[in-house]
């Protein structure tokens, strides 16, 4: 044991070198300044920090609870869950190939030897030999990590737990998001439907009126007919009005893990005044962006399986020890005479494998490329967006300024 205890301290001073490419963040071409009003800074990621109950800003019951439903029982943020879990286990395995291994296989075997067995030291058996064997093995078997296939897988793993940690909260964040949207748009539909059906009942009497003007004389037919062809489209908008709402209506309970038949919510219209939304500068909403996270830790993991695919190209060790008791008298397995032990080494050295590691070599690093463009198209597509919601803050609130002025006018 203390040479094999030797042997594998030795192995691990071999340990430190790593082959394959060092890990450097891709680069993307950031503005050199946004549209909207400055002061802007140097972003400094900040996507591990909590979102927290964001919705709770509208300071809606009804929209809070259905928060909470989805973050209990949606089946997507659930995957979501399952797949960081499946990540970090995955982690774990990576890890254990740091360590050597070590087993056990005890057994107890009754045997029948041949008399005519060929003679062993010169002495010829002179009879058939009937025992019985009891075996305790211990195997502890190690592979020196050379040239970092180990590192590089563990480093692999890493980058795709954290991804996939950066993933969850995108899912969350964006079916959040979703219901946040979903549910006022739907009360907004609840308002729209007391409109339409304020409409419907006034233009009923509107209707009855031209009707009693038409038999005084007063009014002609066409103007019976214009009267009941709005009143007959303002009520096929009631209809379509409540379809649109029932649809939305179906994909809040899917977001909240309720079969849709089943699932209904109270019309009430909304007449809540929007609250301010503190958005910060851009770069402040590029740092709690989750998916540029996930992109750049999936570029690191296709780069550390550069390394792998580098590393097969080298020789592997590896160190093998055996040892334990056997004796087929059971009262001596333990005495000194019954001991068993091995130890060896071998040296796994590439030779010839038809191109099987050029190949995963070449997939590598095409499959690392890729990452980079998805992780520079994530970064380009969140400056579109993060520029296309400041916009729309600006914008849209000068167009509910106006639209409340134009109300008050009519």
């Amino acid at each position: 044991m203390t040479r094999l205890w030797a042997a594998l301290a030795a192995a691990s001073l071999l340990t430190g070198c790593a082959v394959g490419p060092k890990y450097q963040r891709a680069s993307v071409p950031a503005p050199p300044q946004w549209k909207t009003e400055a002061p802007w800074q140097t972003a400094a990621p900040k996507d591990s920090l909590p979102k927290g109950a964001w919705w709770e800003l509208f300071h809606d019951d009804a929209l809070n609870t259905y928060e909470q439903q989805l973050l209990a029982a949606n089946y997507s943020l659930i995957a979501a869950r399952d797949r960081l879990l499946q990540a970090r286990s995955f982690a774990r395995v990576s890890t254990s190939a740091y360590f050597p291994t070590l087993s056990a296989d005890p057994g107890v075997q009754r045997q029948r030897v041949s008399g005519e067995r060929a003679a062993l030291g010169g002495v010829a058996p002179t009879a058939a030999v009937t025992q019985t064997v009891t075996t305790i093995p211990f195997v502890i078997n190690y592979e020196a990590d050379l040239f970092g296939s180990v590192r590089n897988n563990v480093k692999a793993a890493n980058a795709s737990l954290q991804a996939s940690a950066a993933d969850l909260a995108n899912v969350q964040l964006v079916l959040t998001a979703e219901m946040a949207a979903d549910y006022f748009t739907l009360r907004e539909l609840d308002a729209e439907l007391n409109v339409l059906r304020a409409n419907v009942a006034a233009q009923e009497k509107a209707l009855g009126v031209v009707q009693k003007r038409h038999e005084g004389g007063v009014a002609s037919g066409l103007e019976v007919a214009q009267q009941a062809a709005l009143l007959n489209a303002t009520r096929a908008q009631v209809s379509l009005t409540q379809q649109t709402r029932a649809q939305y209506e179906h994909a809040i309970a899917t977001l909240t893990g309720n079969p849709a038949p089943s699932f209904s919510i109270p019309v009430l219209p909304l007449n809540a005044a929007a609250p301010p939304v503190p958005t910060g500068v851009p770069s402040d909403l590029l740092e709690r962006r989750p998916d540029i996270a996930t992109a750049e830790r999936r570029m690191a993991q296709q780069n550390a399986q550069v390394g792998v695919a580098t590393a097969a190209f080298y020789p592997r060790l590896g160190i093998g020890a055996s040892g334990g008791l056997q004796s087929r008298d059971i009262g001596a397995l333990f005495s000194a005479p019954s001991a068993v032990w091995a130890i060896g080494t071998d040296l796994l050295t590439p030779i010839f494998n038809g191109g099987h590691n050029r190949a995963n070599l070449a997939l590598a690093r095409a499959t690392y490329d890729e990452s980079v463009a998805d992780y520079r198209q994530t970064v380009l597509t969140a400056f579109q967006q993060v520029e296309d919601s400041l916009a729309a803050l600006q914008n849209l609130s000068s167009a509910a300024a106006s639209q409340q002025v134009a109300v008050e006018d009519s």
